[in-house]
């Protein structure tokens, strides 16, 4: 068996670190925890449910429907499961092992803020700054997947000032600015032994990171068709970036530093960099929102997002290698949520919903140990407790149950030829804990 060393090692590792920039925490990439209160009710209030200003958001309309001034903060903690069970991994008939797992959940912390102001009767002014997508897994340097991933993650924050015009008592109009920077860091190892005539034994490492800012724009409407209903949509541009990307070789033994010494000196495997162009995909946020009787309140949320846009990566390098190209074929996607409100008193609000959430990855064949997305429902639950009509506290909690679903990289892939195969079964769950905090002035 022989491992191609030369810069195509290096494409492969950004093209993977511009893919965790494009897949994360919810299905495909996106990170909707930008609030408790609509993780409380499954994200079945994004569009149309407006009850403050941090819903700015999922819909930049949603400050018209807020008089005054307004501050809302928010953390939310993610913890992801992705186990991969009955796992085998090969390269040129060499088998690394069969019947194996591996387990590449990790947890992370989402922050949120939003503010708005009211500028006249017409007009509001707001500011959210926010994570739309995100991602951490991380497996032991030794598991039987360590030459497709090790480490993955992913971190993006998005600031957003929005202006919002009030076009009549039911109709509000809003444009929003997005200025998005994403940072990512992805870590594999190589099997240098293979050079040795010892493949498995010699590990060496490759950590690649990126950085870049992008740009883009949300629109939005809220329109209140009647005394307890309320429409709400929303547009999310997509955001072009591209990730300057460092690369760093290392080995673990001897054996492994020799081979990796010489194909220095062929000019492969170098510490050096290059760049990943990424598209981060448009969506389409729709809902509704209906007080039933004074207590009990009903919505609806459907949410589109253009994955389809994600169809290859492209890899460029700072000497002469051909760029590598590397094909991913994604799907567009929907994910459709119910959710219902029931105010005890004046002072405690209970939340809950429900939803189904579709994954962009077509088939096991693209499918990675990065991110092994998955078909997932939602099951939320959540309370709103206001001691004072300015002031609300809000937590949530929401599970995640993940489709059984099966990984088939192979070695013919593109990009694979130095990684082998790798074929398992994973699980796939988290839990989402949320809280946040709303004042009115």
């Amino acid at each position: 068996m022989q491992n191609k060393f030369n810069k195509l090692t290096v494409a492969v590792a950004l093209a993977s670190a511009a893919l965790v920039s494009a897949q994360a925490a919810a299905s495909g990439f996106q990170v909707r925890e930008q609030s408790a209160k609509t993780l409380a009710n499954a994200f079945s209030s994004a569009a149309a449910g407006a009850e403050d200003v941090g819903f700015m958001a999922y819909n930049p309309a949603a400050i018209g429907h807020l008089d005054g001034r307004q501050v809302a903060g928010g953390l939310a903690f993610i913890n992801a499961d992705f186990e991969l069970s009955d796992a085998s991994a090969s390269n040129s008939g060499f088998s690394y092992g069969e019947n194996q797992s591996g387990q590449g959940g990790e947890s992370a912390w989402v922050p949120s803020f939003a503010a708005k102001t009211q500028l006249s009767e017409q007009w509001d002014l707001g500011l959210a700054i926010y994570s739309p997508y995100g991602l951490s897994t991380k497996y032991d340097e030794d598991w039987i997947g360590r030459y497709h991933a090790i480490e993955t993650e992913l971190k993006t924050i998005d600031i957003q000032p929005t202006l919002n015009y009030r076009a009549s008592e039911r109709l509000n109009l809003a444009v929003g600015l997005r200025a998005q920077y994403a940072d990512a860091t992805l870590s594999n190892a190589i099997d240098l032994g293979a050079q040795a005539m010892d493949p498995g034994a010699h590990d060496g490492f490759a950590e690649v990171t990126g950085d870049d800012w992008g740009y883009g724009y949300t629109l939005g409407a809220l329109f209140q068709a009647t005394e307890r209903t309320r429409l709400g949509i929303s547009y999310r541009s997509e955001i072009d970036l591209t990730l300057e990307g460092d690369v760093e070789f290392r080995a673990e033994d001897a054996t492994g530093q020799t081979v990796l010494d010489g194909a220095r000196a062929g000019n492969t495997l170098r510490n050096g960099g290059g760049s990943a162009e990424l598209t981060t995909p448009a969506s389409l946020n729709l809902g509704v929102h209906h007080q039933l009787t004074q207590r009990l309140a009903l919505m609806a949320n459907a949410e589109w997002t253009e994955w389809s846009s994600f169809d290859e990566l492209v890899v460029e390098f700072e000497d002469d290698t051909d760029d590598s190209v590397t094909e991913e074929k994604w799907d567009d996607t929907w994910a459709f949520s119910l959710g219902a409100n029931y105010a005890l008193n004046d002072q405690w609000l209970l939340r809950t919903g429900l939803g189904i959430d579709e994954t962009p990855v077509p088939s096991g064949r693209f499918r990675t140990p990065r991110v092994p997305d998955a078909d997932r429902r939602w099951l939320s639950l959540g309370a709103t407790w206001m001691p004072t009509p300015e002031l609300g506290v809000t937590a949530g909690y929401l599970h995640v149950f993940g489709d059984d679903v099966t990984m088939d990289q192979r070695q013919s892939d593109p990009g694979n030829d130095g990684r082998g195969d790798l074929q398992g079964d994973y699980e796939v769950e988290a839990d989402v804990f949320a809280l946040s905090v709303d004042y009115r002035f």
